[in-house]
């Protein structure tokens, strides 16, 4: 029996696995069920260069503690840093994201359609919040943002019925205030808050994987590859009928679990509530002539809802990926795809409440849920390293 049995070697179960090697703890066991780790931020080499399994992800700059952890792996000389550009297609044309705050880059005409409907949407009337999600984006942005971006977006994200989402996940959009719109439209700038990576790293030789091969070779023969869990004891806190350990860490979805004991019937349903969706994502060798790391497409005649311009981030590499919801993917053979089985975890109604209850019961059987999929929670890379030191620093 070991102290620690950490599921799953993406980057929170490395970052928690290396954290407690920091504080001299090497009594832990980490499975994985590829033959390689790194999760949703894995890489390999397509076309001479690197491409990411799970599309676009990149660090961001802003949370020292976790820059300062991960450079000890791959110091800050390995990386480059770029200023963020999105775009968005929209109207035949490319306008920076987010949408809101670039609505002066369309015509004129264009401008005042925006401006009337930002004008009348109901949080800036006073109007009370609605709770469904279609209602919350047409009360939050206005009809023409919801009808020409962001409900067609979501839904070739998604999927078609975007009213099973919750609006508690919608708190980070920008207030979008007639005032503001109508001053950068005047201005011809941009107002309000940067999304997340607005200034981000990504290795200067390498894939964004490289930076958690190096974490999981860290770790030695402490990782155990090709191992799916399949079955969890949690009385006796054992994982596949073989691994036991005193603290069980869960950075995998619920729903690879085939078997569940000692969990009360009541929480095991909820774990049956939990939804996701699949992404795949296609390398296509092609330049794009554009200066954007990523370009967002709400035109639902397209499969994709994202490219991300490889050759625009990724050093000495040419072409673009596309990410595709897997329910809209049409695989033609000509391109090499592959298929991300778990990519979002989905904000449905009542998930947090349920996360809640599933948590707090593991945590009764010493078993803790972390990141991404062990939380289900949309969180970026950065966001789960500091989750999984801050966890690992809670054990003495």
């Amino acid at each position: 029996m070991s102290k620690f049995l950490i599921l799953g070697a993406g980057p929170s179960g490395l970052t928690f696995a290396n954290r407690l090697l920091e504080k001299g703890q090497d009594d832990f066991i980490v499975l994985e069920r590829f033959e390689e780790a790194g999760g949703l931020c894995r890489s390999t080499d397509v076309d001479g260069t690197p491409f990411d399994f799970g599309g676009g992800h990149f660090l961001d700059v802003r949370r020292k503690n976790v820059l300062d952890f991960l450079f000890r792996f791959m110091p800050e000389s390995e990386w480059n840093v770029f200023d963020r550009d999105s775009q968005i297609y929209i109207h035949d044309q490319f306008i920076n994201s987010p949408i809101e705050a670039n609505i002066w880059q369309m015509g004129i005409e264009q401008q005042v359609e925006y401006l009337k409907a930002i004008a009348v949407a109901g949080c800036n009337l006073g109007q009370d919040m609605p709770e469904r999600f279609v209602d919350w984006i047409y009360w939050k942005l206005g009809s023409k943002v919801a009808e020409d971006y962001m409900l067609p977006y979501n839904r070739k994200m998604f999927g078609k019925d975007l009213n099973e989402l919750g609006t508690y996940w919608l708190s980070k959009l920008p207030n979008v205030s007639f005032e503001e719109t109508l001053i950068s439209c005047l201005e011809k700038k941009a107002y309000g808050s940067q999304p997340a990576h607005a200034k981000f790293y990504y290795p200067k030789e390498y894939g964004y994987g490289e930076v958690w091969k190096r974490m999981a070779d860290n770790l030695g023969d402490r990782i155990i590859y090709n191992e799916k869990v399949r079955s969890i004891d949690l009385d006796t806190r054992t994982v596949n009928g073989k691994y036991s350990a005193d603290v069980i860490i869960n950075t995998v979805p619920y729903a690879e679990f085939e078997t569940i004991d000692g969990m009360d019937s009541e929480v095991r349903t909820l774990i049956d509530t939990l939804k996701f969706s699949s992404v795949v994502t296609e390398y296509h060798p092609e330049n794009m002539d554009t200066h954007a790391q990523w370009i967002y497409y709400p035109d639902e005649s397209l499969s994709y809802h994202r490219i991300l311009v490889r050759h625009n981030f990724c050093t000495d590499s040419r072409g673009y990926w596309t990410e595709t919801n897997l329910t809209r993917f049409k695989e033609d053979n000509a391109h090499p795809s592959f298929v991300n089985d778990y990519a979002y975890p989905l904000n449905t109604i009542g998930k947090n409440e349920n996360m809640k209850t599933i948590l707090d019961h593991l945590r009764s059987k010493n078993v803790y849920g972390i990141g991404r999929w062990g939380e289900w929670q949309h969180y970026n890379s950065d966001v789960v390293v500091e989750l999984a030191m801050n966890l690992a620093d809670s054990f003495n």
